[in-house]
């Protein structure tokens, strides 16, 4: 019995194993599993593998998803930032120093100190002195930043991206951001900047021990400078360093947008359709400039002299009036369909039709419809035009 049991259990699972696997014997088994192959298949399809295209790179950036690392503004502007204490510290200084010395000297020794009108003068007095120490480096700080997004961003002003989501306050998708590559890779640059940063500023330090002991030899004003000096040459470094872990960091930034920017082959399909129907639309706008362009043309055949043709290709209406200009002007051209539609409204119109291949060729080809015929071409139209006057009886030549 123990053993019947075992042989059925193994049967069991080789039977799962199987339709794991796809194979059962039963057929309709198999032509379900061979659906399921399919439709997997499908599936595969829709994964993101294609380069954004054009047009899914414009609209990204119109939502505000454009390529940038605030690694590197943020580096780069602090960098600026110590930069311009370190330019301006003796200014700083300055104006602080003096400042105090007023506060510390002149302000107690009056009597009316706590009366409003001079706690008003104190505060405004500590505004604008407050502004004038930090304006400088403010500045700096506030350009560099713009230079720097601008530099990786170019000019882009969105409000898109100030929208309220409700999808930001869905638990699940905030559990999927906490667990996912960025936020991997956000723990990972937030340890490595500490451990440079550390290492930045033990090294320096280690190197300045003997400094270091030697503060208790220097007065009050050398302490001061020398722990402000080192404290910018340290920030400096630590800067520097910052830099270095920025391009790393803008190189990510690139390979993550390029990746979440990535389209699936159906997206690629769409588009393209999209576009193609956008060309339709674009060629229907022509083809009606188009019949709008021949309508006018049409309309000015009825007021030729003459229409000169090569019989399947070209033909051009001609028509002089001394009146208007010196010699004849073509009036109306046009090849193949054209010519033919021409053809027929001079015959509606009884103008006379001259066959004349050269000619015509040579007024298709040299002269735009409003203008007059070259000299060189004169003779050769003169003799057309005397020939059909001839024909209407007038009498003259061109």
């Amino acid at each position: 019995m123990v053993k019947y049991q075992i042989k059925k259990r193994v049967e069991c699972v080789i039977i799962w194993l199987k339709r794991l696997l796809g194979f059962s014997s039963n057929p309709a088994e198999n032509h379900f599993h061979s659906y399921k192959k399919v439709n997997l298949q499908l599936f595969a399809e829709s994964e993101k593998t294609e380069k954004a295209t054009p047009k899914r790179r414009g609209e990204a950036r119109e939502k505000g998803q454009v390529l940038q690392s605030r690694e590197i503004t943020s580096a780069v502007v602090l960098l600026f930032l110590i930069i311009g204490i370190r330019i301006f510290g003796g200014y700083m200084y300055s104006e602080i120093s003096q400042f105090m010395k007023r506060l510390l000297s002149e302000y107690p020794k009056n009597e009316e100190l706590f009366t409003p009108s001079i706690l008003y003068r104190l505060f405004m007095e500590t505004l604008t002195v407050t502004l004038k120490t930090l304006a400088p480096v403010f500045l700096i700080a506030l350009l560099t930043g713009l230079i720097c997004s601008y530099a990786q961003v170019g000019y882009l002003f969105t409000m898109k991206t100030l929208g309220f989501k409700f999808s930001k306050l869905n638990p699940i998708n905030g559990m999927k951001r906490m667990f996912s590559l960025h936020s991997l890779v956000e723990l990972v640059k937030s340890i490595v900047k500490l451990v440079v940063v550390g290492f930045v500023a033990y090294s320096y330090l280690n190197g300045e021990k003997e400094n270091v002991l030697n503060i208790m030899n220097m007065d009050t004003m050398g302490i001061g400078i020398y722990i402000c000096t080192t404290a910018i040459n340290v920030a400096i470094r630590i800067c520097i360093a910052m830099l270095f872990i920025a391009v790393l960091d803008y190189i990510y930034q690139w390979w993550e947008f390029e990746r979440n920017m990535k389209m699936t082959k159906q997206e690629v399909k769409e588009e393209f359709k999209q576009a193609e129907g956008n060309q339709e639309v674009k060629s229907k706008r022509k083809q009606r400039q188009r019949e709008m362009s021949m309508r006018r043309v049409l309309q000015e055949v009825p007021k030729a002299d003459v229409v000169i043709t090569n019989p399947t290709h070209f033909a051009v209406a001609v028509k002089y009036d001394a009146k208007i200009a010196d010699s004849p002007v073509v009036i109306a051209k046009g090849q193949d369909y054209i010519a033919l539609r021409i053809k027929e409204v001079a015959k509606e119109h009884r103008v006379e039709i001259v066959e004349n291949k050269p000619l015509a060729r040579s007024l298709y080809e040299t002269v735009e419809i409003g203008q007059q015929i070259p000299p060189e071409l004169y003779q050769a139209v003169a003799e057309v035009l005397a020939f059909v006057y001839s024909l209407k009886g007038k009498g003259q030549a061109g």
